[in-house]
């Protein structure tokens, strides 16, 4: 039985993962291949209520280690309940986030060592990655000031340049490393990286559809 395939967009705030996400859902549509779209942290009902902790403030200070644990359960019931179960029909799955996440911002934004971050992944996901995944790259302070000018950020998007930093130097450390990965510029202008992204996608599906 043929099984579907899994893309992935990450990026920092404002990097334009959502104008991505629905290139690639129409590239995928003028193919006539089906498809699911989903997001992460969330993605289902238990997901996203653990996405509410993750991104919102609350009384009590969510812990860095907790922040892990949380992206890593909610991961595990979208890709157990909803994206295994539609490659398994043939059905292709969009994602908007998925691990590199994780890697780039508990791993490389928080600074949790790679001896906490690596076992749970690993036990968690196992085997299970992406069988491409785009990176929308830009400096923080262009995705930042994007961000902000959509309105009000959350927990997350108001950590410190710092933070930022440290997150997309994991993101490019990670995508240099994985052939899997095809990272665009996105501090080009839009029709530059549209451009970009549609022929990424075109040039990748000849090979993998």
């Amino acid at each position: 039985m043929k099984t579907g395939k899994f893309i992935v967009v990450e990026g920092l705030e404002g990097a334009g993962k959502s104008t991505a996400m629905s290139q690639i859902q129409q590239i995928l549509s003028e193919q006539g291949i089906s498809f699911i779209t989903t997001r992460e942290p969330g993605g289902t009902p238990l997901a996203e209520k653990m996405r509410e902790i993750v991104k919102a403030e609350t009384e009590e200070h969510l812990t860095a280690e907790a922040e892990l644990l949380l992206m890593y359960a909610s991961r595990i019931q979208l890709i157990d309940n909803v994206i295994k179960p539609a490659l398994a029909e043939g059905k292709w799955v969009v994602g908007d986030r998925h691990d590199m996440s994780s890697l780039a911002y508990q791993g490389g934004g928080r600074q949790l060592p790679d001896s906490l971050l690596l076992p749970i992944r690993n036990a968690v996901l196992k085997d299970f990655a992406p069988d491409l995944t785009i990176l929308m790259d830009l400096d923080p302070r262009v995705g930042l000031s994007r961000a902000a000018a959509r309105g009000e950020l959350d927990r997350i998007e108001r950590m410190d340049m710092g933070f930022f930093d440290r997150t997309r130097n994991v993101y490019l450390e990670l995508a240099n490393n994985n052939p899997k990965v095809i990272t665009i510029n996105a501090e080009n202008e839009l029709v530059q990286v549209q451009k970009d992204l549609s022929t990424t996608i075109s040039n990748w599906l000849e090979k993998n559809k």
